[in-house]
């Protein structure tokens, strides 16, 4: 362990054995609660990044402690060749609150997401033939970091550099129903689509597009599978986003904030769609171990508890005005979109220059393309720590928006 150490004195040894494959702030975290961290200097923060949509119920939240160290004292690790009592009780959870039969897990997003295009052209493959293998996937989307998963995602600069590609892929524009049926056709097994592009900039899909893809993927027999992996979880003030739209996907894949803190993904499917998977068709050591499945039957006990998504709802309301407020203000060049506390603000320019002012100035903010300032705080966050960090943004954009 390195305790004791300046920021700098981290920084400076991690760039000598830690591989570059991030363009880190120059900060570290040493301790978190609620919705504040502080550094090795012991300078406060509030934290409206949340580890990229993990830490949904803040840092420290007793209940994920006390599941924790209950946990460990029991049972770490088993594998999958025996029945996990925990991963029986987080299944049931999640399928008794969504469309869902039957639950896979696994340790991340990616291999959620991994795990569901196997899944649907495994399903194509034994329904419909060996021609049934197409994956209708959009642009500027983000889906993972495995061969895969990089080929879903609709931004070529993630995929740069990393040819040949696997085969079987097109792509088409969030919202273009038109382009969205040129795609679409026999050899279609599935489309995928985030209810709310995340890393794309906080672009909500319509709800008239989701319908359409509905009705195209029921047209052609083909899988609609939702990637909430960001935008799940309670984030969005339901415990799923594609319960704001009545749209119903066949599989659903969820992570970062299920497991509190802990990784965790989940792959969601209908009961005959998941029979497709037999034994050794796919599996993953680590998921759903004892430690990740306890920390993930805590998070959705809170946060299915009486009021708590409502107040999600209301307060996420409140902070989405608010920043609506200064994009007036400041004439920034778009609306805020989002949903929840998953809110995107677009700036014509400076966007990396306001993450690191706000940094300065104890806010931790990140900024998507360059111009999307994104906001992912704790669904636990309250209405003078949102106030603090709207001041904040105020102060900054007084400071450096000419």
């Amino acid at each position: 362990m390195l305790e004791g150490l300046s920021t700098e004195a981290i920084v400076e040894r991690g760039k000598n054995v830690v591989m570059n494959t991030y363009g880190r702030l120059p900060m570290t975290i040493v301790k978190g609660e609620g919705a504040w961290v502080w550094d090795p200097e012991g300078k406060r923060y509030l934290d409206f990044v949340t580890g990229l949509a993990v830490n949904s119920l803040g840092h420290s939240h007793p209940a994920i402690v006390h599941a924790v160290q209950e946990q460990a004292k029991e049972l770490l690790h088993t594998s999958n060749i025996y029945w996990i009592a925990n991963q029986v009780a987080l299944a049931e959870r999640l399928v008794r609150h969504s469309f869902a039969d039957k639950v896979f897990f696994c340790n991340s997003g990616a291999e959620a997401n991994e795990s569901a295009f196997k899944l649907a052209r495994k399903y194509a493959r034994k329904k419909f033939g060996a021609h049934k293998y197409e994956v209708v996937t959009l642009e500027n989307s983000f889906h993972g970091r495995t061969l895969a998963t990089l080929t879903l995602t609709g931004q070529t600069k993630y995929q740069e550099g990393y040819d040949p590609l696997p085969v079987g892929f097109s792509y088409t524009a969030l919202n273009d129903i038109e382009g969205l049926r040129s795609k679409i056709g026999e050899t279609t097994a599935a489309i995928f689509i985030e209810p709310i592009q995340g890393e794309g900039g906080v672009i909500p899909a319509s709800i008239e597009f989701l319908q359409e893809a509905r009705a195209l993927c029921d047209q052609y027999g083909a899988l609609l599978i939702f990637d909430e992996v960001q935008c799940g979880v309670g984030r969005t003030g339901k415990l799923f986003a594609y319960e704001w739209s009545g749209v119903t996907p066949d599989i659903m894949t969820l992570a970062k904030a299920l497991g509190g803190g802990v990784p965790i993904g989940a792959m969601l499917a209908t009961d005959e769609v998941a029979r497709a998977f037999q034994p050794g068709d796919h599996a993953s050591t680590f998921g759903g171990n004892p430690l990740a499945t306890a920390t993930g039957c805590t998070v959705l006990d809170v946060m299915l508890a009486d009021g708590f998504l409502e107040g999600v709802q209301e307060r996420s309301a409140y902070f989405q005005k608010g920043l609506e407020q200064l994009a007036q203000k400041y004439q920034t060049g778009g609306p805020v979109r989002g949903k929840g506390f998953i809110l995107g603000w677009p700036v014509s320019k400076l966007g990396p220059e306001i993450v690191e002012a706000c940094l300065k100035d104890g806010l931790l903010i990140n900024c998507v393309g360059g111009k999307i300032l994104r906001f992912l705080p704790p669904l636990i966050v309250e209405k003078p720590e949102m106030d603090k960090a709207l001041g904040i943004l105020d102060e900054v954009f007084e400071a450096i928006w000419k």
